[in-house]
């Protein structure tokens, strides 16, 4: 994610110096950098970011450096030769185009305020240019509803209007501290989640079992309402103790989290459906947990069991068949 250059490109322009923003807008071939990505430059030839890895920075600087007098955007296109490619660690050669904009000229500096305080408060919002003129926009998920779910910056079907979606970054919440969320907490960080594991217990929440993690030791009920579950978080719970799963499951059924998995077996599932139907939850409701969690990939190991609700929380988030 290079949404936070956006605050500091932001933060450079209220310091008087002028900038500019470059976006990887469309890639072919082993591009570097993938499309959204983001290089900010100023006057003096500070940069931060990337768009391609090394290979063509130098050039995008220059172009950035003659478009901020100006203020007028410019789209730049390079090949990336294969000697090129392999200096970057790829194994063939590719292609990028790349969307030079100033700031406080083709990019306005409203929009930009707007776009990071959108960002900030973990709203999905997404930045609308037309390659060809100088009409900005923003946009919300109902305007590009597959783009925000599938998390895809890239021109529309004119090829002139490219859409950066900025979605905030997605969450696991993991209720329990049992040998799953060992495997699974690292596991959902490499697959781009910022993971939280709840449990009371001490005992089974301690940073020996879990190095590094974000641990909280509230009661459920307690740490889901803090955490705010939204549509970029995926809650798993873990414990087999209604007295810790429930209180989380209730708090997720009430929020917009796009996922909740619940350990257990078909058996234990009808029981908690039972609780659920008894505190008034409608079926649809109940009908959003994935129990029992995972895919069904014939596992029954911790770490089996692991990659099982990873593939699941994927599937769900993409929609995949």
């Amino acid at each position: 994610m290079s949404d936070h250059l956006l605050q500091t490109a932001l933060d450079w322009h209220r310091a008087g110096r002028a900038v500019a923003v470059a976006t990887v807008v469309e890639t072919w071939g082993s591009a570097p950098r993938g499309v959204g990505s983001l290089l900010i430059i100023d006057a003096d030839g500070h940069m931060e970011g990337s768009v391609s890895g090394g290979c063509v920075e130098g050039a995008v600087i220059m172009e950035a450096l003659d478009a901020i007098p100006s203020g007028d955007a410019r789209l730049l296109d390079y090949g990336v030769s294969d000697d090129e490619a392999f200096a970057v660690g790829l194994a063939c050669g590719g292609r990028i185009r790349v969307l030079v904009e100033p700031v406080g000229g083709a990019m306005p500096v409203h929009l930009l305020e707007q776009l990071v305080a959108a960002i900030t408060a973990r709203q999905p919002i997404a930045y609308v240019t037309a390659a060809q003129a100088q009409a900005r926009k923003l946009a919300h998920p109902a305007d590009f509803p597959d783009r925000f779910r599938l998390d895809r910056s890239g021109f529309e079907e004119d090829g002139q209007t490219f859409i950066a979606i900025h979605n905030p970054p997605l969450r696991m919440i993991v209720v329990g501290a049992v040998h799953i969320a060992q495997a699974l907490l690292p596991m959902a960080r490499a697959c781009g989640y910022d993971p939280v594991l709840i449990d009371p217990r001490g005992a089974f929440g301690s940073a020996e079992r879990f190095p590094g993690e974000t641990i909280i030791e509230d009661w459920p009920d307690e740490a889901m309402a803090t955490l705010a579950p939204d549509t970029r978080t995926a809650v798993v719970t873990l414990t087999h103790d209604p007295k810790l799963d429930d209180p989380a499951i209730i708090q997720t059924l009430k929020s917009r989290a796009f996922y909740l998995g619940c350990l257990g077996s078909t058996r234990t599932h009808a029981k908690r459906v039972l609780r659920l139907t008894e505190a008034g939850f409608a079926e649809a409701d109940i009908a959003r947990i994935h129990a029992p969690v995972g895919l069904d990939l014939g596992g029954r190991a911790p770490a089996e069991i692991a990659v099982s609700i990873m593939a699941q929380v994927i599937a769900t988030l993409r929609r995949a068949q």
